[in-house]
């Protein structure tokens, strides 16, 4: 007896944890209904669907409009173009703002109708990078000052007399014998 309450109860409990999920799937009509994805990428909207099909080689019309209009009619109208798979439609050079994208299959019924905003593209301000005022600093140091004439001539002499009294002190080393 007692086993037997406790599959009962246990049952209903599985039955009430399976019955949930599809409840919750279930949702309300209106989320059901919108059989559109829409997007936004910088100023262009695109709108993509898998609702409708071909009729005499139209899969229907999309339209895009503004807060101010209230027909489909009214709204910038592009033709769908896709597969039976997908459908898709696309508006460009879309100003800023709030908009209502409308899709009507060729049938005459509509795949969905979803708001969409598209915002003021950012655009990254230049920041400025300071210049080096002495050029590039490497090299033997001859970029890093910049020397007059008159050293260069003193330190080429120098370099100089030092080449010919190496040549000199080795010659005599040489020749140890002679004077």
């Amino acid at each position: 007896m007692r086993n037997s309450r406790l599959f009962v109860s246990s049952g209903l409990g599985v039955a009430v944890a399976a019955a949930l999920p599809l409840a919750l799937a279930a949702g309300p009509a209106a989320a059901r209904a919108s059989g559109i994805s829409v997007s936004t990428t910088g100023s262009t909207v695109s709108v993509v669907t898998s609702a409708c099909t071909q009729i005499n080689g139209s899969w229907g019309t999309a339209a895009l409009l503004t807060s101010g209009q209230g027909s489909f009619a009214q709204g910038r109208q592009v033709a769908l173009s896709g597969t039976a798979a997908s459908q898709s439609a696309a508006w460009s050079a879309v100003s800023p703002g709030t908009y209502t994208v409308v899709v009507m299959c060729s049938n005459g019924s509509t795949a969905g109708t979803q708001s969409v905003i598209v915002s003021t593209p950012s655009t990254p301000a230049p920041t400025p990078t300071a210049s080096p005022s002495r050029g590039v600093m490497g090299g033997l140091g001859g970029a890093a000052r910049d020397y007059g004439p008159v050293t260069m001539a003193v330190g080429g002499a120098l370099v100089g007399a030092g080449v010919i009294a190496g040549a000199w002190f080795l010659r005599r080393r040489s020749k140890p014998y002679r004077l």
